[in-house]
């Protein structure tokens, strides 16, 4: 059961991203008024939104597949530290402190995911043991 586990936690890491950047092309023009409200240059807003799309799902995908998980979770924490400092920073309000410490705690698994890797149940594993054989 035991090498079950990092499978688990990178699947619950990584399903926050995959929702998230789902949910950003889904409501794609709220996302980015909310943006522009955040004094985001509303000339940037959607180049900025396009990136942060890609680095949720491709990252998010990394991290739950095993596959290059390190990559991925240096790029989601990349992502998430401007993203928290721009979005998170209101601390008079109780709702937005909870959001910056809820991403200081994702930033702490991914921190987990590059120092111990992907894990025995991963892509990484299975391209590695195919290439000892």
């Amino acid at each position: 059961m035991e090498k079950y586990i990092p499978l688990i936690a990178r699947a619950f890491l990584a399903a926050i991203f995959l929702k998230s950047g789902f949910d950003k092309i889904t409501g794609f023009s709220g996302t980015q008024q909310f943006m522009a409200s955040k004094d985001i240059p509303e000339a940037l807003t959607g180049l900025l939104l396009v990136a942060a799309i890609i680095l949720e799902l491709a990252g998010g995908l990394s991290v739950l597949l095993g596959y290059k998980a390190r990559w991925g979770a240096i790029a989601l924490i990349i992502f998430m530290i401007p993203a928290t400092l721009i979005f998170h920073t209101d601390f008079a309000d109780r709702m937005q402190v909870i959001a910056f410490m809820k991403n200081l705690a994702i930033i702490g698994g991914l921190l987990m995911v590059y120092y111990i890797g992907s894990g025995p149940v991963s892509l990484d594993e299975q391209m590695a043991s195919k290439r000892s054989d």
